[in-house]
């Protein structure tokens, strides 16, 4: 008898200080039939992290009370148990400088807010998709 293993596990790691957006996000991963696993802020998402290293990608607001997300995903980048983990990161900002320091942190793709809920489940398709293998750093238009 032979089973067969997602190539990605089924939860996804979502940190936004907005409840409606955290709220948004998490529905748009339970319709993509992955878990959500919440946090309230960065310090509450490192926390997560540093003690579960199971989650198929994240999505981190870039910025959040206690620790932004380019500073998450610099601390994943230096694990070897989280480096792997692709991440979307969030952003009502427009200047390219700070889209320049995400990529440059080790974010995998950037979703502007506001963002609809189908370009959200693009990338999600897109990071963990049949082959588990995270997409190149790209930038999600409007």
């Amino acid at each position: 008898m032979s089973t067969t293993i997602d190539a990605a596990p089924r939860r996804i790691l979502v940190a936004d200080d907005d409840p409606v957006v955290r709220q948004l996000v998490s529905s748009v991963v339970r319709r993509e039939g992955y878990t959500p696993v919440v946090a309230e802020d960065g310090r509450e998402a490192v926390r997560i992290l540093q003690s579960d290293a199971g989650f198929g990608a994240a999505v981190f607001d870039m910025k959040m009370p206690h620790l932004e997300g380019t500073d998450i995903i610099r601390h994943m980048r230096t694990e070897k148990r989280l480096m792997r983990i692709p991440v979307i990161l969030m952003t009502s900002e427009t200047a390219l400088e700070l889209m320049k320091d995400g990529f440059e942190a080790g974010a995998t793709v950037f979703l502007p807010k506001p963002f609809m809920t189908m370009q959200l489940q693009s990338l999600l398709r897109l990071l963990l998709g049949k082959n588990g293998k995270a997409a190149k750093p790209s930038y999600a238009a409007r």
